[in-house]
């Protein structure tokens, strides 16, 4: 099949997702290492019979009529796909796949890493031993960068999927009481299983010492976390996203920070990405990452492959393992 389709990849992915195209289509790459402008966009997705897209690309009607009449899949490099109208590819009959699972367990281990780095202020004493600081004072003091303790508190989980889950299997080896808030309750058994306590999201904020999301973005989740939801946390208490950015109202987060009303919050998404909301960077007590919770070789590999083969599957006449809509192939029409 190599040569007979035509396929554009919005940022070069890491093998094998590449050599996967290469075998099956001819394959056009974004030549930058940088988000393409909107016109680079239009220009690059013309003629294509598939795209390799990204959550930094909005594929929106203008996008999908640039590509013409040929498109027939979009294969999203990530887990979600608020960057895409799905509503309109399904109009369109071009399918939208995605790439689930892949990522649960590397997520958990970066919201741990927030976890520890916030609670115990590593990222501020990283910089004050480079700086020299620690030498000038002659060393170790009883009340240097003193930080919170994570084990015996109460962790709230915002979100109960696979990643929130996976969260909650690594708070049970730091001796932690677990809350959850989703949208279903679990079984009671299940609790049991995974020693987690259901609450409504305004008690789990009161109770919790550390709140951190795992939620999907939807009209629901906008701002879920905002000034009134913020005034409901322990001053002792720490905000932890790895989920979507506008899932908080970053400027009442600043806010709540700036004035310790929150001891502090670990960060690796933002509302208005790669844009942090203005005082965010000047606050000591927040931890910032630029939304690197999947970025391990090993992950990152995975989801190249897991787009690829949903891409060729798609343009073979198969079913790809991933789809989003997939009422595509039933032969319906939003």
């Amino acid at each position: 099949m190599t040569g007979t389709f035509d396929v554009y990849v919005t940022r070069r992915l890491p093998e094998p997702g590449m050599s996967m195209l290469a075998a099956h289509a001819r394959v056009e790459v974004n030549p930058h290492d940088r988000p393409l402008t909107r016109a680079e966009l239009l220009q690059a997705v013309r003629g294509r019979d598939g795209l390799v897209t990204l959550l930094t690309d909005p594929i929106d009607a203008q996008v999908m009529e640039a590509a013409g009449p040929r498109l027939r899949v979009i294969s999203n490099y990530a887990v979600g796909f608020n960057n895409i109208d799905v509503a309109e590819a399904t109009r369109r009959g071009v399918l939208v796949c995605n790439t689930p699972g892949v990522l649960t367990e590397t997520t958990a281990d970066l919201a741990w890493a927030l976890i520890m780095a916030v609670a115990r202020r590593i990222v501020e004493a990283d910089a004050f031993m480079r700086s020299g600081r620690y030498e000038a004072m002659g060393g170790w003091s009883p009340t240097l960068l003193l930080g919170s303790d994570v084990h015996g508190k109460t962790l709230g989980i915002v979100g109960f999927g696979r990643i929130g889950e996976a969260v909650a299997r690594r708070a049970r080896g730091f001796d932690m009481r677990i809350l959850y808030h989703d949208v279903r309750r679990r079984a009671a058994d299940e609790e049991r299983r995974l020693g987690a306590e259901y609450r409504e999201l305004d008690d789990l904020l009161r109770e919790s010492d550390f709140v951190t999301l795992h939620v999907d973005l939807n009209a629901s989740t906008r701002h879920l976390i905002d000034a009134r939801t913020l005034a409901l946390m322990k001053p002792t208490a720490y905000l932890i996203n790895t989920s979507r950015g506008p899932v908080v109202d970053e400027a009442a987060l600043v806010a709540a920070l700036r004035e310790r009303r929150i001891a502090g919050a670990g960060l690796d998404v933002f509302e208005d990405e790669p844009r942090m909301a203005p005082g965010l960077a000047e606050l000591s007590n927040v931890v910032v990452l630029p939304h690197i919770a999947s970025a391990s070789t090993e992950t990152r590999a995975r989801m190249a492959e897991m787009a690829a083969a949903n891409l060729i599957a798609a343009l073979s006449g198969q079913r790809p393992a991933h789809v989003v809509n997939p009422e595509v192939l039933e032969g319906k029409r939003a």
